[in-house]
């Protein structure tokens, strides 16, 4: 029962990996942008989220109502003041700015908050559990994570093949001088995605921040977890995101069942056994040719 039990808390932590992992497949399907600087704007949301809560008292839940919209405006300045001017046929440009981005919000976050941990609190809630049998228990909190990740999973597919916006967005991705031919907005689209990108990442912050304890050097951790959960998943795949999420998830809870020292380390080689077997992850989207 043990194993039953790690195995399905590893499936919840699995939910937080794809909210983590969903704007950045969102950025690189639309736009082919990889965004080295995607955990620190994690970070950032998290460190946004305990300005809202300590300056207004809202619980941290409840701070999601103006974290969202503020990192979704951010989003959208960022691609369209910045990231927009980096995009072409080579990927050298975005990757070196976005890294720079990086280096920037790390220091800052640093200068203003100092390099002392940090956490919100959502009292019992973050202890609560369903007892399924005596050695069986599932926490309210990281399955309330899980649902939330297959709601917002769930959304994002609805908007982008049910919506004018998602399709916009594919038209782009597939071609985006023929989708300006038909007036599409090829700017706007790209900056509505990353807007969107970081609304997603957002919700994910909150969740982290009353998780576990964050401080300025904590991004480059997330965007590997990201980056991980995309491509065990399949890039341009926001389902398959969901399973490298859990995949990744239960790798490091049955490595850690195995070795408390091996949590990490499982994760890892969970994600190069995957590369090794289907080098496009599990789920990949179909493109032609």
């Amino acid at each position: 029962m043990d194993w039953v039990n790690a195995i399905v808390q590893g499936a919840l932590v699995g939910g937080l990996y794809a909210l983590f992992a969903a704007g950045l497949s969102l950025m690189f399907g639309v736009m082919r942008l990889v965004n080295i600087a995607h955990g620190d704007l994690i970070v950032l949301a998290a460190y946004l989220g305990l300005v809202v809560v300590n300056a207004t008292g809202l619980g941290p839940f409840l701070s999601l109502i103006i974290v969202v919209p503020v990192m979704f405006v951010l989003g959208y300045i960022l691609q369209r003041g910045l990231l927009n001017f980096t995009l072409g046929g080579d990927i050298l440009p975005p990757l070196l700015v976005t890294f720079g981005l990086s280096i920037i919000i790390q220091n800052a976050l640093l200068e203003g908050f100092s390099a002392d941990d940090q956490k919100l609190q959502a009292g019992n809630f973050e202890t609560a559990s369903l007892h399924i049998t005596d050695q069986l228990a599932i926490g309210w909190f990281p399955f309330a994570i899980f649902l939330t990740a297959l709601a917002v999973i769930g959304l994002l597919e609805f908007m982008l093949y049910r919506t004018a916006l998602g399709r916009a967005f594919r038209a782009t991705s597939d071609d985006s001088d023929t989708a300006r031919l038909y007036g599409v907005r090829n700017r706007h689209v790209y900056s509505m995605a990353t807007a969107l990108a970081l609304a997603v990442i957002s919700i994910a912050a909150i969740f982290l921040a009353v998780r576990v304890n964050f401080d300025p050097a904590s991004g480059p951790a997330r965007l590997l977890y990201a980056f991980e959960a995309v491509i065990i998943g399949g890039l341009g795949s926001l389902w398959g995101t969901l399973a490298g999420g859990v995949v990744l998830g239960v790798a490091q809870a049955i490595g850690a069942q195995l070795n408390p020292g091996w949590e990490q380390l499982a994760g890892h080689v969970a994600f190069l056994l995957v590369l090794i077997v289907r080098p496009r992850g599990l789920f990949p989207r179909l493109v032609d040719g």
